[in-house]
């Protein structure tokens, strides 16, 4: 079952959010993740509760982008992370909608500049991890693996757990459990 999700978000107690709470009264919400804190960073509670929770086929609905993020990297990372996943994103006031061909047109425009910079990142990371090699300072990561994966995957798509709740059990990181997510997905 696809939701629509909305993610309403004020900096400050004082601030009022009916603005946001009227904005959404045009599209059929099923779950409102509503807070109060600023958007300096990504690390909000209700922010990170409703990412872990939406799936593949849902919608988000943000009032505008600077809810959701107040720089464009935080803001870029937050859509790739959607898309990954399979969620669309709808900004009313930039009217955005990344399931239509101008909204995919816009992300594919601010995605380049993203994959632009990450490669400067990488290739910088790159030379960092081969002078550390040639010093013998990087040994390098050990791979992963979780037996029965699939049912602790059956159980996070149908919404028994969530992402940190099953890290937590699994006891891996977040990032860990993602890639192990997203491999087991190109597997299936």
């Amino acid at each position: 079952m696809n939701l629509n999700i909305a993610y309403i978000r004020v900096s400050t107690v004082e601030q009022n959010e009916a603005r946001q709470v009227e904005a959404m009264k045009r599209y059929r919400i099923d779950k409102v993740y509503q807070e109060k804190v600023s958007a300096k960073n990504t690390d909000r509670p209700k922010l990170l509760e409703m990412l872990d929770y939406a799936r593949e086929g849902d919608t988000i609905y943000v009032a505008d982008f600077s809810r959701l993020a107040r720089s464009t990297k935080d803001l870029l990372e937050l859509v790739e992370l959607l898309e990954s996943k399979g969620v669309q994103l709808v900004s009313i006031k930039e009217n955005i909608d990344t399931s239509t061909p101008n909204g995919k047109l816009m992300l594919t425009m601010l995605g380049a500049i993203n994959e632009f910079e990450r490669a400067n990142m990488l290739e910088r990371q790159r030379e960092g991890i081969a002078i550390a090699k040639a010093e013998g300072k990087y040994k390098g990561r050990k791979e992963v693996t979780i037996p029965d994966f699939d049912k602790h995957y059956k159980r996070y798509m149908n919404r028994e757990v969530s992402k940190t709740q099953l890290a937590i059990e699994l006891g891996v990181s977040r990032p860990t459990l993602d890639k192990l997510i997203k491999e087991h997905q190109q597997v299936s």
